[in-house]
């Protein structure tokens, strides 16, 4: 997967993609409206956060390459790459239950904290992807 050059850009289909996982020190995008909101994004090879208006949105660690992110009031759905392995963490709704599923196939439910994190790992090897989707139950 190619990282996203321009740190943070809109897609054609109404999704956002953000995050360049190659390079070598933390450079940031910030102010960039998209959907009347305003979103930021730092990344790195070490970590990957994007906000939107000033609240949390993801953090991966190392940092990833999203694509094709969106988010309705009952799923998170992307496309995550990395050089290897990768954890995410999402900003949910606190005390909630989810289904995550990686690649069409169910990795359990998981319940957020009192804050909402939800925090999910991938095996990813270099520069694979995988498809993710955050469905509240």
């Amino acid at each position: 997967m190619t990282a996203v050059k321009e740190l943070l850009r809109a897609e054609d289909d109404g999704t956002l993609s953000f995050g360049d996982y190659s390079l070598s020190s933390k450079t940031k995008k910030d102010n960039f409206e998209f959907e009347g909101d305003l979103y930021k994004v730092k990344t790195f090879s070490e970590i990957t956060k994007l906000e939107k208006n000033g609240m949390f949105v993801y953090e991966s660690v190392p940092g990833s390459t999203v694509e094709h992110f969106r988010q309705t009031e009952n799923e998170i759905a992307f496309t995550v790459s990395a050089a290897g392995d990768v954890q995410f963490t999402l900003e949910l709704e606190p005390e909630s239950e989810y289904e995550v599923v990686i690649d069409g196939n169910s990795a359990g439910k998981m319940s957020t904290n009192l804050s909402g994190k939800l925090s999910v790992s991938v095996e990813l090897n270099g520069d694979q992807e995988a498809q993710v989707s955050v469905v509240k139950c």
